[in-house]
């Protein structure tokens, strides 16, 4: 009897381990914003290239990372004015999500380089449609900023929260701004630093004006002084200057 209680008692215990276990994947399950992955296009494999040709030159203080937002600075005025003389690369690749991004670090996006201060904005092309949810892109942007500090140690970082997209509040937006709250705790205040310059860009009620986003996501010449205006003392404070 004592033999029969013992077995069922040792059959519950196991019973509540394996449910225990099942659980775990669920929690710890990687995802696609986190899994690196280049791609495959000619021109976003010749941008990398570029990026990894600029990388080997060396002499870079300033790294700006990210998406098309980021790539858009293109050289234009905004960019000779604020960063020309501060040894700055642009390292945006259109289209890229958080796991894009995170392939460039291991494949010699930095190999080689300490620079002062990598500024990072990543993340609203993952916010397409139901591609990842704002706890998946807020772990893509930890990841990225993981694996920065573990090649780049000596290096600042300025982490952006995600522009507001959209011609009006939506969905999207609530969504990005929910990744970058949850991406904002890795800030330190030592090495990690984060700012939320999101409501430059806004009207009063919300809206984002043409002059400012004409396709509500990229910004103008415009769009891109407001950006550099709004970052440029802390981007002064990390760099030493």
């Amino acid at each position: 009897m004592l033999e029969h209680r013992m077995t069922r008692v040792g059959l519950y215990g196991l019973f509540l381990f394996c449910a225990a276990v099942m659980v775990l994947p669920a929690e710890a399950a990687e995802h696609s914003a986190i899994t690196p992955v280049g791609r495959e296009q000619p021109w976003w494999i010749k941008r990398h290239e570029l990026i990894n040709k600029r990388a080997r030159q060396g002499d870079i203080d300033l790294i700006f990372l990210g998406d098309s937002i980021t790539q858009g600075w293109n050289d234009n005025a905004v960019w000779r004015k604020y960063y020309g003389k501060r040894k700055a690369a642009n390292m945006g690749i259109g289209g890229d999500r958080t796991q894009h991004v995170l392939w460039r670090l291991d494949h010699g996006n930095v190999d080689g380089l300490s620079p002062k201060l990598v500024v990072l904005m990543i993340g609203t092309n993952n916010s397409n449609g139901t591609d990842n949810t704002a706890e998946e892109i807020a772990d893509g942007v930890k990841a990225i900023v993981h694996r920065l500090r573990e090649k780049l140690p000596q290096t600042k970082i300025l982490l952006l929260a995600i522009f507001p997209r959209g011609q009006k509040p939506n969905p999207q937006r609530e969504k990005n701004a929910e990744a970058s709250r949850l991406s904002s705790k890795l800030a330190d205040g030592k090495m990690i630093y984060y700012m939320d310059i999101g409501k430059k860009f806004l009207e009063p009620d919300g809206t984002i004006r043409k002059e400012i986003m004409p396709d509500y996501l990229h910004p103008t010449l415009e769009g891109y002084r407001i950006w550099a205006a709004a970052i440029e003392d802390q981007v002064s404070k990390l760099l030493g200057e």
